[in-house]
C-alpha cells in the first residue's frame, strides 16, 4: 500500500479491490480494509511517529501464486501538493551588504527573487556559524542542539558538547521519512570535531542526518581553489576543470542532482540545502569578479555605512527615521588612514564584494536550472543572506592568511601592501579589515560573534514561492529567527511535527511557523521571546524590547572582565531599529525584568554556565571535550592514510616530536611526500626531492624553514627520522630540527617559530602525498604531483607529551 499520495494521481488508481482480495485470509482482509481507508484519506495517516509504521504482512491460503493477487506495495509518499524546498544559506554576510537590502554589493538573483517574493527585515540568526546551521535545520535553539559555539570549541557542558542529540531530529530526516528526496551541497560544519575520522561514528555526518546526497566540505571553511571535498562520507578529488572554484563545483553538483532526481521521480518532491562556503574567509574569487568593484570602495567604510543606511531608508528596507548606529571605538576613521592603507583596505572590500556577487550568480544558475525543468513555481525557495553578521575576524588591517587570527599572530600592514594584486587568488588565504565588516552590517554597530547586537544577528531573508505567495515584492517586519524555518517548511508541506523519530522521543520544536506572513503583511507576531548568547555576548528579545550586554569584541581573544560585571542596555526595538537609544537609565524595572527573563530562558535551554573563552577552547584538553587520540604520545601510520583532519591527528604542537619513516627507495631514487600536515598557509612536511630527504616547517605561510640532505638515499630499505627538540617555555616557541638517514645525521637547523594552536581548518595530514596545497615549495601541487614514488612501510609519530 501507499502512505500518502503522489503529486499527480492516487496510488490506488487502476487496481480493483476484488482482484486484490483473492486468496487472502479473513484477518488479512480486515487489515487491508483498514489500510485502504487510511491510504484514501491522508488525515488517517500517523506521521507523528517516524518512520511511518509498515503494515503487518498478510498471509495467504492459496497454494498456487497464479490464483492469488499480490497486495499493493507499501510506500511512503509526501502529502498531496507538498512543495519542493530549497534553502540557500550564504556564509558571513551581514544585513547591509546586498543590494536587495540596500547594500553596495550587487545581488541580482536575490533582487529578482525578492521582486516576486518577500523580503524579511527582522529575521535573526545566532551570530555564529555552526549554531545557526543546527538551529536552522532542526527548529530548536542552538544550545538545545548542543551547539553553543562552533564544533571546534565544544566543551563538556550540556548545550555546548558539539553532539546533536538523537532527540533533536533534523528537518531533512523528517522530510526524508515523509517521502522527500534530500540533498545537501556545500558547507556542513555540524559534525563533532572528534567524529571526522575514518573511524566515525558517522551519525552526525550529512548522510546520517537526513540527506540522501551530500557533496561539500565537512568543516568550517575551505580553500575555494583547492578544497577538501566529500561525497557522502568519502573524500574525493574535485573535478579537473578550467578556472576551478568550489562554488562553481558545488553548484554543478546541486544542479545535476536535482535534474536527475526530477527526471527519475517527477512526482517526488525534493529538499535541497545549498550552503556556500562563500563569503566566509578565505575570500577567494576570480580576479574579474573583484575588478567589477574597482574604485567603488575608495570612499572608505565610513562613507559606505552612511550611503547604505540612506539607501536602506529610501528603499523602505528600514524605517525612515532610523539612525546610523555608532561604529565601535576600535574602528578608526577612514579619513585618518595613510594612502597605502586605504588602497589595501579598498582592495580587500573589492574582493569581498566580487566574492558575494559571484556567489549570488551561482545561486542564479540554480534558479535557472529549476526553471528549465518547470519546478520553480512549486518550490518554496528560502534565500538567507548570512548565517550571522559580516565577519570582523580579519582584525584591524585584514589578513593575508586567516590562520594568523586563530594562532593569535597579528599581521602588519607593511607586509600586506605588496600582496594587493594577489589578494583573493590562490597564493592568499585572506580576510578583510574589521572596518568593512561594520560597514556591511549597517545600520548596526557590531558584527559576527556579537549575539547582543543586530549587526551580529540580523540577516536579510527572501522567500519566493509563486504557487502560494499571492503578491510579490512585499516586506515583512515580524520578528523571526532561524528556528522558525523548520516549522514553516513543515506547515507548507502539510506535515505535523513528529513526536518520535527513529525510536527516540523528540524535544519539541522551539520555533514558530512564518507561513501566515506569506499573504498577510500585518499578521500577528508569533515569535515573541528569544534569547541570544555567544562567547559571553548575550541578550533577550521580548515583545518588542531588547535587553543586552556587550561582553567582548570579535577581535578580543584574551581574557575578558568577569561576566558579573557586564553592563546591560535596554532598547524599544519597535521604535529604535538600529539600537541607538539606550533606555536602561529611564526604565530600570523593565531592564531588571528582562534580565531575569534571560536567566530563566538560559537555564531552560542549557545556555548556563556561560563560557566566554574563545581561542583557548580550540585545545580539547582545555575545553574538556573528547580528543580522538586522547593522551596518546605515538601514532603509527601506513601508506594510504590521508585526509586526516587536524582534530583527528596526533598533536605535535608546543612539544618535542620525532617522525620515523620506514621506506623502500626504488632504483634511481625517490621523490614526493612521506608525511605532511597542513598546506601552503601553515604546516610541516617530510619529503624527498631529487632523491634527497628534506623537511620543511611552514610558519603560517609567512616563513619557511627547510633542512635537506646533500646526498641522495641509495636504493633499498631506509629509515628516515626527523627529530624536533622543542625549546619549551610556552606556546609557539622554536626548536632544533635534525634529519637522519639510517641513524646518521644528514641535516640540522633551527626553526625559530612554530604555530601554537592550529595549522589549518581544512588542510589535512597525509601519508605518501600532500592533499590540496603543498606545505613545501617546489614539489608540485595536489595528490598526483606530490605522491611518493617509493614504498612506505610505516611512519611513526611520537611526541614528548609535555611542553
Amino acid at each position: 500500500m501507499t502512505i500518502g499520495k503522489a503529486r499527480t494521481s492516487s496510488s490506488l488508481k487502476g487496481i480493483t479491490l476484488k482482484n486484490r482480495l483473492v486468496g487472502m485470509t479473513a484477518s488479512a482482509l480486515l487489515l487491508l480494509a483498514g489500510l485502504v481507508g487510511a491510504a484514501s484519506a491522508e488525515q488517517g495517516i500517523d506521521r507523528t511517529s517516524l518512520p511511518i509504521q509498515e503494515p503487518e504482512r498478510p498471509t495467504f491460503t492459496e497454494l498456487d501464486v497464479r490464483n492469488a493477487k499480490a497486495p499493493q506495495r507499501f510506500e511512503v509518499k509526501a502529502p498531496t501538493d507538498a512543495p519542493n524546498i530549497v534553502i540557500v544559506l550564504i556564509d558571513d554576510v551581514g544585513f547591509g551588504a546586498t543590494s536587495t537590502f540596500g547594500g553596495p554589493i550587487q545581488t541580482p538573483t536575490l533582487d529578482r527573487l525578492a521582486a516576486a517574493g518577500l523580503r524579511y527585515n527582522n529575521f535573526h540568526t545566532t551570530a555564529l556559524c555552526s549554531p545557526t546551521r543546527n538551529a536552522l535545520k532542526t527548529g530548536r535553539n542552538h544550545h538545545t542542539t548542543n551547539t553553543g559555539s562552533i564544533m571546534e570549541t565544544a566543551t563538556a557542558f550540556p548545550g555546548n558538547t558539539g553532539q546533536i542529540p538523537n532527540s533533536v531530529a533534523p528537518l531533512a530526516e523528517m522530510l526524508r521519512l515523509n517521502g522527500y528526496s534530500t540533498g545537501a551541497f556545500g558547507k556542513w560544519h555540524e559534525t563533532a570535531a572528534w567524529e571526522t575520522s575514518v573511524s566515525g561514528p558517522f551519525d552526525r555526518w550529512p548522510t546520517h542526518q537526513g540527506f540522501d546526497k551530500f557533496y561539500g566540505f565537512i568543516g568550517g571553511e575551505t580553500d575555494q581553489w583547492y578544497p577538501l571535498v566529500y561525497d557522502g562520507v568519502t573524500r574525493v578529488s574535485p573535478p579537473k576543470m578550467e578556472n576551478y572554484h568550489f562554488t562553481t563545483d558545488m553548484t554543478n553538483q546541486a544542479i545535476g542532482w536535482v535534474k536527475a532526481q526530477q527526471s527519475m521521480t517527477p512526482d517526488k518532491p525534493f529538499f535541497m540545502y545549498y550552503a556556500t562556503g562563500a563569503v566566509h574567509a578565505p575570500h577567494h574569487v576570480p580576479k574579474a569578479w573583484a575588478d567589477k568593484y574597482k574604485g567603488q570602495f575608495d570612499k572608505g567604510w565610513d562613507e559606505v555605512r552612511k550611503e547604505t543606511t540612506e539607501r536602506q531608508k529610501e528603499m523602505g528596507t528600514i524605517p525612515a527615521g532610523t539612525e546610523l548606529a555608532e561604529k565601535p571605538e576600535d574602528i578608526v576613521d577612514w579619513d585618518g588612514l595613510p594612502a597605502d592603507e586605504r588602497r589595501l583596505f579598498a582592495r580587500q572590500a573589492e574582493v569581498f564584494a566580487g566574492f558575494m556577487e559571484q556567489t549570488d550568480h551561482a545561486v542564479g544558475r540554480l534558479v535557472e536550472a529549476l526553471e528549465s525543468i518547470d519546478e520553480m513555481d512549486n518550490t518554496l525557495f528560502i534565500y538567507i543572506a548570512g548565517d550571522n553578521g559580516t565577519s570582523a575576524e580579519g582584525g584591524f588591517v585584514g589578513m593575508y592568511n586567516e590562520m594568523t587570527y586563530f594562532n593569535q599572530v597579528t599581521e602588519k600592514v607593511e607586509d600586506l601592501i605588496p600582496l594587493i594584486d594577489e589578494w583573493g587568488g590562490p597564493e592568499t588565504f585572506p580576510h578583510m579589515a574589521a572596518g568593512w565588516a561594520v560597514a556591511f552590517d549597517a545600520p548596526f554597530s557590531w558584527t559576527k560573534q556579537v549575539a547582543s547586537d543586530f549587526g551580529g544577528t540580523r540577516n536579510g531573508m527572501v522567500i519566493h514561492w509563486p504557487d502560494h505567495i499571492k503578491k510579490g515584492g512585499g516586506l515583512r517586519s515580524q520578528f523571526g529567527h532561524v528556528i522558525d524555518i523548520a516549522p514553516t517548511i513543515l506547515e507548507a508541506a502539510h506535515l505535523p511535527e513528529p513526536k518520535s523519530v527513529n525510536g527516540t522521543p523528540q524535544t519539541p520544536i522551539e520555533g514558530v511557523s512564518l507561513l501566515d506572513t506569506f499573504n498577510d503583511a500585518n499578521a500577528a507576531e508569533r515569535h515573541t521571546t528569544q534569547y541570544f548568547e555567544m562567547f559571553g555576548n548575550r541578550a533577550i528579545y521580548h515583545e518588542g524590547w531588547l535587553a543586552r550586554t556587550l561582553h567582548r569584541a570579535p577581535w578580543q581573544t584574551s581574557k575578558q572582565a568577569p561576566l558579573e560585571s557586564d553592563v546591560w542596555d535596554l532598547y524599544n526595538v519597535r521604535e529604535d531599529f538600529s539600537l541607538v537609544n539606550n533606555l536602561a537609565g529611564e526604565k530600570p524595572e523593565k531592564l531588571a525584568a528582562l534580565q531575569a527573563l534571560f536567566m530563566k530562558e538560559a537555564e531552560k535551554y542549557h545556555v548556563l554556565p556561560i563560557d566566554d573563552r574563545t581561542v583557548e577552547r580550540v585545545n580539547p584538553a582545555i575545553a574538556g571535550r573528547p580528543d580522538l587520540l586522547g593522551g596518546r604520545t605515538s601514532l603509527t601510520l601506513y601508506d594510504g592514510m590521508n585526509g586526516m583532519l587536524e582534530n583527528t591527528f596526533i598533536n605535535v604542537k608546543n612539544q618535542s616530536s620525532t617522525i620515523t619513516a620506514e621506506v623502500e627507495i626504488p632504483k634511481g631514487g625517490a621523490n614526493g611526500v612521506i608525511l605532511a600536515q597542513g598546506g601552503r598557509f601553515g604546516g610541516w612536511s617530510l619529503y624527498m626531492k631529487d632523491g634527497k630527504p628534506a623537511y620543511t616547517y611552514n610558519f603560517l605561510g609567512l616563513e619557511r624553514y627547510t633542512l635537506a640532505a646533500k646526498s641522495a638515499v641509495p636504493a633499498g630499505p631506509a629509515t628516515i627520522i626527523l627529530d624536533f627538540a622543542y625549546d619549551g617555555g610556552g606556546l609557539g616557541k622554536g626548536g632544533k630540527a635534525t634529519l637522519k638517514v639510517d641513524g646518521k645525521t644528514v641535516a640540522e637547523g633551527r626553526i625559530d617559530r612554530t604555530q601554537p594552536l592550529i595549522f589549518s581548518a581544512d588542510e589535512t595530514a597525509d601519508v605518501g602525498l600532500d592533499n590540496q596545497t603543498p606545505v613545501a615549495e617546489g614539489i608540485g601541487i595536489g595528490r598526483d604531483e606530490t605522491r611518493f614514488t617509493g614504498k612506505i612501510e610505516k611512519v611513526v609519530v611520537e611526541v614528548s607529551g609535555t611542553e
